[in-house]
């Protein structure tokens, strides 16, 4: 009777998990979709904008914008260029820039440290708008923090070879609007596919181990690693899947979460400040390893800025709430 129980109990068990996981697969598919169809109302209206922008030559136009402080970062003034591109853009417009520009290894390593922390700000602006800080303020941490980090990186290069080479170059862009709605049409089609899978695939996985109960086991894996960083556990899903995938493809999952109001403002405040300087841990910098560099410098000073600005903003965060500010 007793080994009767105890298969009977066996059976319910696995029955029980059997339907925490479809109840989780079902959650999962229904966040999931609508995750991507959030993501594509930003991702379409905005690569299109910007392929507008660069197909009329307006990009290249505008480098004069920032030119005054190419000198602050010891940059020469043809930087302009794929800081701008990479800025409103992506890193692929930037690297393709800077490929055919006469720069050096450490104009290109500054140029990248730059653009690793503070490329796409139009589209993940919004994204980190959407899942809980003012795009105003994500957008300036990262780019003071990648001033910042620039201009403390070239303090170890040779300042002689920071110098602006004497060779001219210039960018331009001629191709039929045809050509260049086609172009756009199929790299859009290309990361939309990339966006469904890659949302799909982590808001399932996440709300299979949340009905599972296996959050709260990765999470206390990864307390040592968020102390760290500044960080606290309730964000510690979140952090991983920025820095693993992005904010573009993080941001949806961020979003998901935010709703539920399960993290407090100065949670959400820390991770975006965090995951804005330290995203794409994987991908981004290794795009730039095609141009020859370091990858020290492209993966150290991010991680180290990261953790430094965080506990930064924690202690500001201790001041405001102690005076009332």
């Amino acid at each position: 009777m007793l080994q009767d129980n105890g298969v009977c109990e066996k059976i319910d068990q696995h029955q029980q998990d059997k339907n925490l996981l479809k109840e989780g697969f079902t959650s999962g598919i229904k966040k999931g979709w609508s995750g991507f169809i959030w993501m594509l109302k930003i991702v379409i209206p905005v690569s299109f904008l910007t392929a507008i922008l660069a197909w009329t030559g307006w990009l290249n136009r505008i480098d004069f914008l920032i030119q005054p402080a190419m000198e602050l970062l010891n940059l020469p003034a043809m930087a302009a260029l794929p800081l701008v591109i990479g800025m409103l853009s992506n890193l692929y417009g930037a690297i393709a820039a800077m490929a055919i520009l006469p720069l050096t290894k450490e104009q290109m390593t500054l140029i990248a440290i730059f653009l690793l922390i503070a490329h796409n700000l139009i589209q993940e602006g919004i994204v980190q708008a959407k899942s809980g800080i003012h795009p105003v303020k994500a957008t300036l941490f990262r780019l003071i923090t990648a001033v910042i980090t620039v201009i403390l990186v070239s303090q170890f290069f040779d300042t002689t070879a920071l110098a602006p080479v004497s060779a001219e170059a210039s960018v331009s862009v001629s191709e039929p609007f045809a050509h260049m709605l086609k172009t756009w049409s199929l790299e859009t089609l290309y990361l939309c596919i990339k966006i469904f899978v890659i949302i799909m695939s982590i808001l399932t996985l996440l709300e299979i181990m949340k009905t599972m109960g296996w959050i709260k086991h990765i999470v206390r894996l990864l307390t040592p690693v968020l102390k760290i960083l500044g960080l606290r556990r309730n964000v510690g899903i979140l952090w991983v899947t920025a820095t693993v995938f992005g904010l573009a493809y993080g941001g949806a999952v961020i979003v998901e979460e935010a709703k539920k109001g399960h993290l407090t403002k100065d949670e959400l405040e820390e991770l975006h400040l965090s995951i804005g300087i330290n995203h794409a841990m994987i991908e981004d910098p290794s795009l730039f390893l095609s141009l020859g560099l370091s990858a020290f410098w492209l993966w150290v000073p991010r991680l180290i800025v990261a953790i430094i600005a965080v506990r930064l903003l924690g202690l500001w965060q201790l001041v405001r709430k102690r005076y009332n500010i």
